[in-house]
């Protein structure tokens, strides 16, 4: 098992030699079994060595691909955009969800938010274009608990959602999740998640339901 950890180490470092080990590439949607170093709603950066206990599995979803996996057994290498698995088993799909949206950083959001307000502005009743996405009606949030957190509908009528994120009600103390906490927003609407003086816009997918929907399609990384 060492040797071949070592050999999976080996080929990630000549393949990728430049890679910032600390910039995450997928977030940790499931853990059945023994996973050690390893729990729920974790990010893993490319490099990670993830060794599966006997009929355990981990469930990863890939920011940038976009590829949700499911692992059986084995040792798992975290890459880029998906892992290569040893002695095990993987199941790969490909789901909706916007690289925009799970990456978003603070300059891209005020430039999206500078977006809907000047569609606000010309009266144009369309969807801004080019704003972060999600595939889901309740959107999975990251954001520092002892904040609160503000969501406005940006092309129609719609109550405000105000919520204090408390660290009792955040999942590992950084994420709000809208579906856990029964909340739901409008497909085909355009909003603004505020924080503080930060302001956030992205919109939902007309297609979005309230079935159940890979993390990944409705995450939003606003810290």
């Amino acid at each position: 098992m060492r040797s071949l950890i070592g050999t999976l180490a080996g080929a990630f470092c000549l393949a990728a030699p430049a890679l910032a080990a600390e910039t995450p590439a997928a977030i940790v949607e499931d853990v059945q079994g023994k996973v050690d170093g390893i729990a729920f709603m974790d990010y893993v950066s490319p490099g990670k060595i993830i060794k599966l206990g006997p009929k355990a599995s981990i469930t990863l979803s890939y920011l940038k691909s976009c590829l949700r996996e499911t692992i059986s057994d084995g040792v798992v290498l975290v890459g880029t955009e998906q892992s290569t698995v040893q002695l095990g088993e993987v199941q790969r799909e490909k789901v909706p969800c916007d690289t925009n949206a799970v990456r978003l950083s603070e300059r891209e959001a005020n430039q999206s938010a500078a977006t809907t307000f000047r569609t606000m502005r010309s009266d144009t009743k369309s969807a801004p274009s080019k704003i972060p996405t999600i595939y889901g009606v309740s959107p999975l949030v990251q954001a520092k608990s002892g904040s609160t957190l503000v969501i406005e509908r940006t092309d129609g009528k719609e109550p405000t959602i105000s919520v204090p994120l408390r660290n009792d009600i955040m999942i590992g103390g950084k994420f709000y999740d809208f579906a856990k906490a029964g909340k739901s927003l409008t497909p085909g609407g355009s909003y603004l998640a505020i924080l503080g003086a930060k302001r956030y816009a992205f919109q939902v997918d007309a297609s979005a339901t309230s079935s159940p929907t890979p993390i990944v399609g409705r995450l939003l990384r606003l810290e």
